[in-house]
């Protein structure tokens, strides 16, 4: 229990792990459905490649977009990409560095799902059992008064009466079954080589730049994730002062049985932030300006308070700060 406790608390520290367990849930889902779908081919020409095709490469699109949407790094990408740049440049590598990770995953499942309809063979016998040359067959039932195209389009139908008593259409589905084996294998050993190829060459490459690219990915994730955590905590202090204040002008005698809050805290989560209008000048100014990545100031001012014996927290009271301002820029380019 306590290994399944530490797995589970290692997923949920993890954003990355988080979502390579949802991928790897995602592709188990499409063969499971994959495995439960009922597969009747229309044996008719005009129809068996719309058909075959069309639950060969539908369902992974559907897959795709779905590992798109609940990937999270595509929002970050998107809202790295389109915010302005205010005190901070952005990073061209940082959103490449997203949307290669967003892509990687949300491939996983329909690569999985066209994989194992390639191995299971009914889709590509449903699709291409018209283009087989009839004539390399023995005991072809040539003498139906059908078009031939009609008579191999029902070659995925087993109980059709054409083939009752003929050998040929076990050889035809055997035929293509084995060449959509070959392409199924073969694509896997290409996928395995590649991986294996990327893995061997990727120490050839600049691993600092690697390393900041990736640490920069991860640091938009943390700061968006302490910034709605920070949100909240302010969003529900001001609710509670809201809240008492209005008991308090309402029925003056209801303050006794309310938890008394002191003006003067050492800890106030409202940093002077006190009326809507600042709240919504905060976020506009947060969306508008990231701040800079130099926090110089703050550590020396904390460095000063620990040497002092104060509680100082270093944080600005006002939000009202200029945006991008001449001289404001970071001298970072990261993020």
């Amino acid at each position: 229990m306590d290994r399944f406790r530490m797995i589970f608390q290692y997923f949920q520290s993890n954003s990355e792990s988080v979502m390579n367990g949802i991928c790897a849930m995602l592709a188990l889902a499409s063969v499971k459905i994959y495995s439960s779908f009922d597969f009747n081919c229309p044996c008719m020409p005009r129809y068996n490649v719309v058909y075959g095709m069309g639950v060969m490469f539908i369902p992974p699109v559907v897959l795709f977009l779905c590992g798109v949407i609940i990937n999270k790094h595509t929002v970050m990408m998107l809202e790295e990409w389109t915010r302005p740049a205010g005190r901070r440049h952005k990073n061209s590598a940082v959103v490449r560095y997203m949307f290669f990770s967003m892509l990687q995953r949300a491939l996983l499942a329909p690569l999985v799902w066209i994989i194992v309809t390639l191995l299971d063979g009914k889709c590509f016998i449903c699709a291409f059992s018209i283009s087989v040359d009839s004539s390399r067959f023995v005991g072809f039932p040539n003498d139906t008064g059908l078009d031939i195209s009609r008579v191999l389009a029902k070659v995925p139908c087993k109980e059709d009466e054409i083939f009752r008593n003929s050998t040929s259409r076990k050889a035809v589905a055997r035929y293509l079954r084995c060449w959509s084996q070959a392409l199924g294998w073969g694509i896997l050993l290409f996928l395995i080589v590649l991986a294996a190829l990327a893995r061997s060459f990727k120490p050839c490459f600049n691993q600092a730049a690697f390393l900041q690219t990736r640490y920069w990915s991860n640091y938009v994730d943390i700061e968006q994730k302490i910034f709605d955590e920070t949100c909240c905590i302010h969003a529900r202090d001001f609710a509670r002062k809201c809240v008492i204040q209005f008991f308090e002008t309402i029925h003056n005698e209801m303050q006794a049985g309310l938890p008394s809050q002191p003006d003067d805290d050492d800890e106030d989560p409202l940093h002077g932030i006190t009326t809507r209008e600042q709240v919504n000048q905060l976020l506009k100014t947060w969306y508008r300006c990231k701040p800079e990545l130099d926090v110089t100031k703050i550590a020396q001012r904390l460095s000063r308070a620990k040497a002092s014996g104060s509680s100082e927290d270093g944080l600005p009271k006002s939000t009202e700060q200029h945006c991008c301002g001449e001289g404001s820029h970071s001298k970072y380019t990261i993020v």
